[in-house]
């Protein structure tokens, strides 16, 4: 069965830079597009950033480029580094893999972790 686990959420003033990370089990990474969503309290759940089974990264364009994802297919895992933090970035960061197979595909979600940017 395919898990994604989210780490590295935590407290950081702003300013502050963050890594989180997801690490996938199973056998599908290597052939799962991933990506980052974040979900703010009271609002619904955004794309942050995906990133290509070929390392090709997209961000969403609110970001401008205080995010860089990145993942590492030896691995198995996919990262966030987040820097320049502000207090409207406080949401809960979800790592998410879609798998492309045939038709259509699947998409796999980890449970979470939360970023909270305050003074």
């Amino acid at each position: 069965q395919v898990q994604l686990v989210e780490s590295g959420g935590g407290l950081v003033q702003p300013g502050g830079s963050l890594r989180l990370s997801c690490a996938v089990s199973g056998s599908i990474f290597s052939a799962t597009r991933m990506g980052w969503y974040r979900q703010a309290p009271g609002k619904q759940r955004e794309l942050v950033a995906t990133i290509t089974i070929s390392c090709i990264a997209t961000y969403a364009e609110s970001e401008k480029g205080r995010f860089t994802i990145s993942r590492d297919n030896a691995k198995n895992t996919v990262a966030l580094q987040i820097n320049s933090l502000k207090p409207e970035d406080t949401a809960v960061y979800y790592c998410n893999g879609y798998l492309s197979i045939g038709i259509g595909g699947k998409d796999y979600w980890g449970k979470g972790t939360l970023v909270t940017v305050s003074s």
